[in-house]
């Protein structure tokens, strides 16, 4: 009998052991993703949270799950540039480039149905199946030249700032179009957005100069 009692004792205690390893598990797990806006499976390795309670609290409607391998908390407050917090979360080594710049920075009206980002030549290419992402590949200088950091979410993005991104409109204008290109040139201008000397300075890095001369010369 006192056998019994103690082996009922020990699963009591077994029990909440493990209720109490949830609790923190759990904790932690939403404390995170508050902190990071989105979180990862993988992100949870080196924190020695298992991955069953993304699944766990995902059931108790604590988690929301935004594609694969992507979770986040279901009363975030959602921006109109949800798609580059979850682009960004996704490929941190990657920079919100061309038509989703021009997008970001208010110089088009024109929402892309992707994600335009731009990667090392020599960096692996993600597999990401949302949002959609629209590669580009960069090299040197003109990949890390001009880059702008902004917390969207909780993720923090690079992005081009205005004078890099014009220039490399002009750069991949085959992409693109060059009427793109002009308007964006024209309307950051417009707007005050950046100088002629950011204009230029980016123009000779990403080796458009003699392209962008005749249309700088203009602005004048």
């Amino acid at each position: 009998m006192l056998h019994n009692l103690a082996i009922r004792i020990n699963m009591v205690m077994k029990r909440h052991m493990l209720a109490k390893g949830d609790s923190t598990h759990s904790s932690r797990l939403l404390a995170l993703t508050e902190q990071a806006g989105f979180v990862r499976a993988k992100d949870l390795e080196h924190r020695r949270i298992p991955r069953i309670y993304l699944q766990r609290l995902v059931a108790r409607g604590q988690l929301v799950k935004h594609g694969r391998g992507l979770y986040g908390l279901p009363d975030s407050d959602v921006t109109q540039h949800h798609s580059l917090a979850q682009a960004c979360k996704r490929v941190p080594h990657g920079v919100v480039c061309l038509l989703t710049a021009l997008s970001y920075h208010g110089l088009t009206t024109q929402t892309p149905a992707e994600v335009w980002m731009a990667l090392d030549r020599t960096a692996w290419t993600p597999r990401v199946r949302e949002p959609k992402l629209h590669v580009v590949r960069f090299s040197g200088t003109a990949m890390t030249a001009g880059i702008e950091t902004a917390l969207i979410e909780g993720v923090s993005v690079r992005v081009y700032g205005v004078a890099k991104t014009v220039a490399d409109c002009f750069k991949y204008r085959n992409k693109i179009g060059l009427d793109v290109a002009m308007e964006a040139l024209r309307d950051a201008w417009r707007q005050k957005r950046c100088t002629m000397e950011a204009l230029w300075r980016y123009a000779k890095i990403c080796r458009v100069a003699n392209v962008m001369r005749p249309y700088l010369e203009m602005l004048a």
